[in-house]
């Protein structure tokens, strides 16, 4: 049987918040960087591996301090929850700096 700590899970679900947000952070900096730059390639492909190597970098660690099982489950499902809050809340922002250069061209 699966044996789960909820310490593990807790753990997990902690580290996963501001993980989480520095990674979605990091996207609308990458973003952002990549609409107003030459090459939106280069600034999107580097803004994936830091926030990426930051992620799995942070997890790792994690899964070797604690039952791997119950800091992956807390990890992810923190993740997931904070994605569909950023989510919601892009949505309803409008995009300032997509409609400033759409009405000024």
């Amino acid at each position: 049987m699966i044996d789960l700590s909820m310490q593990a899970l807790l753990v997990g679900a902690l580290a996963g918040i501001p993980v989480s947000l520095l990674f979605f952070m990091g996207l609308d900096w990458g973003i952002s960087r990549a609409l107003s730059t030459a090459q939106p390639g280069l600034w999107l492909l580097v803004s994936f591996l830091l926030r990426s190597a930051l992620l799995l970098g942070i997890l790792l660690l994690l899964l070797r301090l604690e039952q791997p099982l119950g800091v992956l489950l807390g990890f992810a499902l923190t993740f997931m929850l904070i994605r569909i809050l950023v989510t919601r809340r892009a949505k309803r922002t409008p995009a300032t700096q997509g409609v400033k250069h759409a009405t000024n061209t």
